[in-house]
C-alpha cells in the first residue's frame, strides 16, 4: 500500500476511535528514498483522503495540495535520531492527554502484552506547537534512551514512532489502552500492577499443540472464518479489541474450532489467517492464539458453547486491575446476560484452565485479573452482545463510582429474573 493510503486509512481509524479531534494529531511514513509523506495542516481528519497527504521530499521540496502538518519540525528530527524508525504518530488521545497534564507516565506493567508492545517511555518538557524548539526537546527525550519509541508530551499529547505505521499504531493503541485502565482503576480504587516475572509469564506458556497438513476448508468452515474476521474488525472499530490482544475463536463441529493468530495484529486478520484447531492439533504453518489451550478446554467441557471473545475493555479492566467487585447486579439486562462474574487470579489460564473452563458451566463471563475478560455463549453474535453489556456495565459503574452509593438489584430480585427469563435453565 503506497505511503499516503497508508497514512489515509490509520489517521481514520484514530479519528473514528475517538483518539483525535478534527484538527489534532499528524501522521507521517519516511519512505526508502528518504521522503516524508505527512499529513496535512488545517484538513479534517475524519475525511482525509489519500490525495491530501503531503510529500516532503529528501532536498526540502514541498508536494501536494496542501501544508505539511505544522509539527514537521519533530517528525523530522525523530527519524534523524533514529534512522530505523519509519513512521511517527502524534495525537492528543484522551487517556495519554490526562498523564501529559498531570506530568505522568503510564505504568505499562498494568496488563501483560504492553511491557513488549510499548517498551521504555520518555517524558518531552513542553515548548511551543510546531516550533523547532519543540522539535529540539522531542529529539533529545529520544536520545536519552536508544529503546524509547514513545515519548509523553508535557501538556501536550504523546508521540510515537514504529519500524512501520502498523508498529506505531500498535503501541499508540495499547498505550492509550493503558493509560485508560489506570484512570478506571484509580476511579474505583488503587490499581494492581504486575511484577516483572508475571509479565513475561506468557512466554512459559505457549500452546504446545502438534500440528496438521492437509487442512480442507468446506464451505461451513470457511463462513466460520469470515464470521470471525467481522466480528474482530467490529470489535476493533468499538474499542472492545485493541491492535495487541484480543482472541475470538467459533466451534466447528466436535470439539473442533477455528481460532484468530498470534503475532498478527488484530485490525489486519483476514481469513487465510485464522488457524483450524482439529482433534487437538493445529493447522501447519500458522501460529495459533496464546490462549488456544484455554478455548480448547471450555470447548470440551461445556458442550453449549460454540463461541469465545477474550479481549481487553478499557472499563473492564478497571475492574480486572483492582480489588474492586464487578457487580452486574444494576439493570435487569446487566444479570440476564452476565450473571454474578467472577475474578480469577493473574497466570491460572496457564497453570488450571480447567477451573476457568469450568467456570462457564453456569455463566457466560469471568474476569481474568490484570489480563481480560472472557465471553462464551451458543453463538458468536451473542458472544459479543454480552461483552457489549459487560463494557456498558463496567463504564456505567465507573460513572457511578464519584456520584454515589450503589443500589444493586436485591436477592428477591434477581431471584425473580432468574425464574421469569429462565437462566440457567
Amino acid at each position: 500500500m503506497h505511503p499516503a493510503e497508508q497514512l489515509a486509512l490509520i489517521i481514520g481509524r484514530i479519528y473514528r476511535s475517538g483518539l483525535t479531534t478534527t484538527s489534532g494529531g499528524n501522521l507521517s511514513i519516511m519512505d526508502e528514498n528518504g521522503d516524508m509523506w505527512i499529513t496535512p495542516a488545517g484538513v479534517d481528519k475524519g475525511s482525509l483522503t489519500a490525495a491530501d497527504i503531503m510529500c516532503v521530499k529528501a532536498d526540502g521540496t514541498i508536494v501536494g495540495r496542501h501544508r505539511p502538518s505544522s509539527e514537521y519540525p519533530f517528525h523530522k528530527a525523530i527519524y534523524q535520531i533514529r534512522p530505523k524508525m519509519r513512521a511517527v504518530i502524534h495525537a492528543h488521545p484522551p487517556g495519554l492527554v490526562t498523564f501529559s497534564v498531570i506530568h505522568q507516565i503510564p505504568n505499562t506493567s498494568i496488563i501483560p502484552q504492553a511491557h513488549d508492545v510499548c517498551g521504555p517511555i520518555g517524558f518531552a518538557k513542553y515548548d511551543v506547537p510546531g516550533s523547532n524548539a519543540l522539535g529540539e526537546s522531542i529529539a533529545a527525550e529520544f536520545q536519552k534512551n536508544p529503546e524509547y519509541k514513545a515519548v509523553i508530551m508535557e501538556n501536550h499529547g504523546v508521540v510515537l514512532c514504529g519500524e512501520d505505521i502498523g508498529d506505531a499504531y500498535q503501541r499508540f493503541e495499547t498505550l492509550e489502552l493503558c493509560a485508560r485502565t489506570i484512570l478506571n482503576a484509580k476511579t474505583l480504587g488503587e490499581p494492581n500492577y504486575l511484577t516483572p516475572e508475571q509479565v513475561l509469564m506468557h512466554e512459559k506458556y505457549l500452546p504446545n499443540f502438534q500440528h496438521f497438513m492437509n487442512v480442507t476448508h468446506p464451505s461451513d468452515e470457511r463462513a466460520i472464518r469470515t464470521e470471525i474476521c467481522r466480528l474482530v474488525r467490529r470489535a476493533c472499530d468499538q474499542r472492545l479489541m485493541s491492535s495487541s490482544y484480543g482472541t475470538v475463536s467459533m466451534r466447528w463441529k466436535d470439539n473442533d474450532f477455528l481460532i484468530t493468530p498470534s503475532g498478527i495484529q488484530r485490525w489486519d486478520i483476514n481469513e487465510d489467517d485464522i488457524v483450524q484447531i482439529k482433534d487437538g492439533m493445529a493447522e501447519a504453518g500458522k501460529r495459533p492464539s496464546r490462549a488456544s489451550a484455554l478455548h480448547f478446554e471450555i470447548y470440551r467441557r461445556n458442550p453449549k458453547v460454540q463461541a469465545i471473545v477474550l479481549t481487553q475493555c478499557p472499563s473492564l479492566m478497571g475492574f480486572c486491575t483492582t480489588n474492586s467487585e464487578f457487580n452486574v447486579r444494576t439493570i435487569p439486562e446487566s444479570w440476564i446476560f452476565l450473571q454474578d462474574v467472577p475474578k480469577f487470579p493473574f497466570g491460572i489460564q496457564y497453570t488450571d484452565p480447567v477451573a476457568v473452563a469450568d467456570a462457564f458451566k453456569n455463566r457466560s463471563c469471568v474476569m481474568l485479573a490484570n489480563d481480560s475478560v472472557i465471553v462464551a455463549s451458543d453463538s458468536l453474535i451473542n458472544a459479543f452482545d454480552r461483552l457489549e453489556v459487560a463494557e456498558f456495565s463496567a463504564k456505567s459503574l465507573i460513572l457511578a463510582a464519584p456520584a454515589g452509593k450503589l443500589h444493586p438489584i436485591t436477592d428477591q430480585e434477581v431471584e425473580d429474573l432468574r425464574v421469569a427469563f429462565h437462566v440457567g435453565e
